[in-house]
């Protein structure tokens, strides 16, 4: 493709451990970016994990720069610009308690039923993010090791997700990391928020780029290349560092 006017990322696995804080090899590559395009997160994951895992690394970044970075917590379900002091909401499209409610109960009870529901998690399973309901099967601390060995094939979390899905009609009900299950409003995904980002920026998709290291069929990102994207498939930030050491030389 051309030179691109925005380059996207997938947050865990593709910019940070999951959970994890971004390296300092990142960190500078991001302010790099910043210089020249602008840069947007999308992520299942909330507000907070965006503002520890990256925002509070990029350090010296100034306002200019921080003006380009577009944040997308929750699938897109949020969006975030930096008015020059912090970053503050675009949008919020939260759930109704009502939603939310369904959405925390239908989890649990099919989770119990089909023998996921872990009796010793690391932290909360279940986490109301306010525009997305997330289960994290082994818990929100679980270690990497340990969150990569428990579904390799994905068959848990697919029978999860139809289980949780055939209850909650009007919501939107989808895999997301490698243990997670993540329900918004009907018709949500990054596909929505990648769109969403077009819209209020004028960039088209077709001069944006991605990285995400779940663009396979199924994956969380492929809602993203489905829409027409140019994509890159990363495997662990560490590989997303190599490929934008590329990037960044031919910007």
């Amino acid at each position: 493709m051309t030179t691109p006017v925005l380059v996207a990322f997938d947050l865990d696995d593709t910019l940070a451990p999951s959970k994890g804080v971004i390296d300092p090899r990142i960190a500078e590559q991001l302010r790099a970016l910043l210089r020249t395009v602008d840069v947007a997160i999308i992520s299942g994951g909330n507000e907070a994990q965006f503002r520890s895992q990256v925002v509070a690394r990029l350090g010296d970044a100034d306002p200019a720069a921080l003006a380009r970075l577009h944040l997308l917590p929750t699938c897109g379900t949020r969006y975030l610009r930096h008015d020059g002091a912090d970053f503050v909401p675009v949008y919020a499209h939260d759930l109704s308690d009502d939603e939310k409610q369904a959405a925390l109960t239908a989890l649990r009870e099919e989770a119990e039923r089909l023998g996921l529901w872990e009796a010793d998690p690391w932290g909360e399973i279940l986490e109301d993010r306010g525009s997305q309901i997330t289960f994290s099967a082994l818990g929100q601390r679980a270690p990497r090791e340990a969150k990569h060995d428990w579904d390799p094939t994905g068959a848990k979390r697919a029978a999860l997700r139809d289980a949780v899905a055939a209850r909650l009609p009007g919501l939107e009900v989808r895999s997301g990391g490698s243990t997670s299950i993540d329900i918004t409003r009907a018709g949500i995904d990054k596909a929505f928020g990648m769109t969403q980002l077009a819209a209020h920026t004028g960039i088209p998709l077709t001069d944006m780029l991605f990285y995400g290291d779940r663009l396979d069929e199924g994956g969380n990102d492929y809602p993203v290349l489905a829409i027409g994207v140019p994509s890159v498939a990363v495997d662990g930030w560490e590989d997303t560092a190599d490929k934008l050491d590329e990037l960044l030389r031919s910007l």
